[in-house]
């Protein structure tokens, strides 16, 4: 971290600001400016939303025809989130790397990644020292996100080992899988992140409950975008993309209308707001945790610990990575 910082007393940052929307090459510059912003304010963990690069699909709740079979403005869509997700490694990867080694923060970002011929909702986890990350593959989407994304595996129920303790996260309603939140509480997260692409009631109501279930510090990182940033960011590819574009216009409500409303907060160890949300404003929140509230909050609950009863109960993750098809060389 910074060398101004102490261990107990971390500075982060939570950006609620919007990406240029299908954009990722416009979305990554505008990262790492953000990054750098956020950095300059003392921030030393700095964190964005729930698919920022290069957007949340918001066209597959909002659009009417996004679900219709072989529908060819929903494939040309599609096609065009395609390729502008990331990789794994890859450019754009490097690119965020590079900054937070720069900056010396650490940096989680949610992104589509391009896998094979399957998008995957990811969490990418990024040291401080551009080089070490770690990613997390949400495990299954939800609702019409299914038409996007594929399912992650248990191989990416990571954590990032930090000088404050493990950093880890999940991805919206990932928070409501009761194994999934044991899994990683096992993981002694000193900070988590809940990314959303906003942060509505029932999700705060998550967040807030992760927080002490797992006493940790919540950073709960939502979205703000109106739908005239939406077609601005899609016009900003320079495709005469007609039926794609007509999906997104379909969207209801006026340019200046908000699709996603932020609530990005930070919530302490027993479920109090340390910064209440922020709702319809483009910012970067900020907020100094007090890590020593951890250890206090244990003299009440450690459900890793003693308060858990493994003589009765025992959860056994798989934490292979799953493939479809695998092959013995030939020796």
């Amino acid at each position: 971290m910074n060398s101004s910082s102490t261990t107990s007393r971390p500075r982060v940052a939570v950006v609620q600001h919007a990406p240029v929307f299908l954009n990722v090459d416009a979305s990554v510059a505008k990262a790492c400016a953000l990054i750098e912003e956020a950095a300059d304010q003392g921030a030393e963990l700095i964190v964005f939303p729930e698919t920022w690069l290069p957007g949340y699909p918001v066209w597959i709740d909002s659009s009417p025809k996004a679900a219709l079979w072989d529908y060819p403005p929903a494939k040309t869509l599609y096609r065009l989130l395609v390729e502008n997700s990331i990789s794994v490694p890859g450019k754009h990867l490097d690119q965020l790397l590079a900054m937070a080694k720069k900056m010396g923060t650490y940096v989680v970002m949610g992104a589509h990644e391009r896998l094979g011929g399957t998008l995957y909702n990811t969490m990418i986890l990024i040291g401080r020292d551009g080089e070490e990350y770690r990613v997390h593959r949400k495990l299954i989407p939800t609702y019409t996100e299914r038409m996007v994304w594929g399912r992650g595996d248990g191989s990416t129920l990571n954590v990032l080992e930090t000088e404050c303790g493990n950093i880890g996260g999940l991805i919206c309603w990932e928070h409501w899988m009761p194994l999934a939140r044991a899994a990683m509480h096992a993981k002694k997260e000193t900070i988590h992140i809940a990314q959303w692409p906003w942060v509505r009631g029932l999700h705060q109501l998550a967040s807030r409950h992760y927080a002490f279930e797992g006493q940790c510090f919540v950073l709960a990182a939502g979205c703000v975008l109106t739908k005239g940033e939406i077609l601005e960011g899609f016009r900003s590819l320079g495709r005469e993309e007609d039926g794609a574009l007509e999906l997104l216009e379909a969207i209801p409500g006026e340019d200046e209308d908000l699709i996603m409303k932020g609530g990005s907060a930070v919530i302490g160890p027993d479920y109090r707001y340390v910064v209440d949300p922020v709702f319809e404003e483009q910012c970067i929140i900020y907020a100094e945790l007090e890590l020593d509230r951890i250890t206090e909050g244990h003299l009440l609950l450690d459900t890793d610990g003693h308060y858990s009863r493994p003589d009765v109960f025992h959860l056994e993750v798989n934490d292979q990575p799953q493939t479809n098809v695998t092959f013995d060389l030939e020796e």
